[in-house]
């Protein structure tokens, strides 16, 4: 009885949630309406209209958009597109960094370069190999080194995010606001393909939304979005360089680890949130290595204070989780309880328990289904702003979202993600993208890079299904089963590098 109580808190809570974060979203779409219905067509760059004045545009600061590639997919060339094409007023340049030339993501962009290089300035970088921290940071330290003398701030985005025209206008708006500002976020608004692995991963995110729909200060930190003061980098402040690069993993978990221990500021404007289309191939295999690899973040860390923040996460997470499941499971025993006395011939008033538990499984109905209302209003809203706020792009829809699937996506999740968890924290490596990392307190200690020819090797990535390689030497494609009994071979092999 216990469970269900707190299975129905558990889902009350999250729709509370969602309703707050759909409140936030909901403001500035009526301020964007107020604006058009004030004479301001271009609403989805500025409320305000006289900030498109030539001289405001022309005393806008130099950005610089670090943007670290990884491969190639059905969605990149749209995703690179909205962002080269950005309607940012002042000096604006692009850098595209790669690990090789022999990435796919390398002729694919270079391609799409060679039809704005007249109108935008952008950049191919080729960053090498990470040695002492994850290749992503590598490749994002890489590009930070070659920005632009006179950069003010740089942004770091994720190549399988899709942003808006005025996305960089607003996240340097407020930086220009209050200096004191350390990062700008935002959360990506996932558009499921119609498999149960891309639900999963739509489900997962949701709960996280709530945490950037503030409006403006939030503990929490996307590495798909991230604008940070250029001198930060330059100056090596508060240890964002060497924190990263001495055994970084992960880069949002460790700045916004640095911005804890110095107090600095985070925050996430109303107007960051970003579709993220997932790949329409996206199978259950692919979901259990993008969860996997989330839940493989809270073994990295920075501090013992941070230690202890991701042990928490990981305590408190896994008990939701499965505080979460398990009502659903008692009130399937209840309800074939109740279906066999039934069948027997009793009534529910002989049989007290059973009508005592059909009364909790009614109200663990109830509870869910507010719960799925309040997160089927949260998405409507982030897909009525995403529309607003990229009025040239393909309108997004609800319709395309099963409900069904989502509420399977939701059970499924939160049991699978405890046993993520206690798998990243026992085996303390994790293949990413074709590389091995490993971690000792909390840090890369070892960095692999798996043989093409191997078919432990992933050919796609987990969300974008990018192709990670040529279609020369591909390794054979595994289903998840195979995914989970290789990662269950490898917990329990001897520990390596103990020493």
């Amino acid at each position: 009885m216990e469970f269900m109580k707190k299975g129905c808190f558990i889902c009350l809570t999250l729709a509370l949630g969602w309703a707050l974060a759909s409140y936030v979203r909901n403001r500035e779409i009526k301020q964007m309406k107020e604006a058009m219905q004030n004479g301001n067509s271009l609403s989805f760059l500025c409320h305000d209209i006289n900030e498109l004045e030539h001289f405001y545009q022309a005393n806008l600061p130099r950005v610089t958009v670090v943007m670290p590639l990884k491969g190639f997919g059905e969605h990149n060339l749209h995703n690179w597109r909205s962002q080269i094409t950005s309607l940012y007023g002042g000096p604006l340049e692009f850098l595209f960094v790669v690990e090789s030339t022999e990435d796919p993501a390398y002729h694919a962009i270079s391609r799409l370069i060679s039809e704005f290089e007249d109108d935008v300035d952008v950049k191919v970088v080729v960053a090498g190999l990470s040695t002492t921290c994850s290749q992503k940071i590598h490749n994002q330290l890489v590009g930070v080194e070659k920005m632009h003398k006179d950069t003010k701030y740089v942004l770091f985005l994720d190549d399988d995010v899709r942003i808006h025209p005025g996305s960089i206008g607003a996240l340097t708006r407020e930086m220009e606001k209050n200096p004191e500002i350390f990062i700008q976020t935002g959360y990506p608004l996932d558009l499921p393909s119609g498999s149960l692995g891309s639900y999963c991963i739509y489900e997962y995110h949701m709960p996280c939304s709530m945490g950037f729909a503030t409006g403006g200060r939030t503990f929490f930190l996307w590495g798909g979005c991230m604008m940070m003061h250029a001198d930060d980098f330059r100056q090596d402040r508060y240890g964002v360089v060497s924190g990263l690069k001495d055994g970084g993993y992960s880069d949002d978990m460790t700045l916004a680890a640095i911005a804890g221990a110095h107090k600095r500021l985070i925050t996430s404007p109303p107007v960051a949130v970003f579709p993220h289309p997932l790949a329409t191939d996206l199978n259950f295999g692919r979901y259990w290595n993008y969860l996997r690899k989330q839940t493989f973040v809270l073994e990295s860390y920075t501090t013992n204070i941070n230690w202890v923040m991701n042990r928490a996460l990981f305590g408190v997470h896994c008990y939701l989780s499965w505080g979460f499941v398990a009502p659903f499971f008692i009130a399937t025993i209840h309800l074939a309880a109740a279906f066999r006395f039934y069948s027997n011939g009793y009534s529910l008033e002989e049989t007290a328990y059973t009508s005592a538990g059909l009364s909790l499984v009614t109200f663990l109905a109830i509870c869910t289904l507010v719960e799925l209302l309040s997160m089927w209003n949260l998405t409507r809203i982030e897909v009525q702003l995403c529309n607003m706020l990229s009025p040239e792009a393909p309108q997004l829809s609800l319709a395309t979202y099963n409900w069904c699937l989502v509420f399977i996506a939701l059970l499924v999740d939160n049991f699978l993600y405890p046993l993520s968890a206690i798998k990243s924290h026992f085996s303390q490596s994790i293949n990413w993208s074709g590389i091995r990392y490993y971690l000792k307190h909390g840090k890369i200690i070892k960095i692999e890079r798996t043989e093409r020819s191997k078919d432990m090797s992933p050919v796609f990535t987990d969300l974008g299904g990018k192709h990670l390689y040529g279609k020369k030497g591909m390794p054979a494609r595994g289903s998840f089963l195979g995914s989970l009994s290789r990662s269950l071979a490898q917990w329990h092999q001897p520990k390596k590098f103990d020493n």
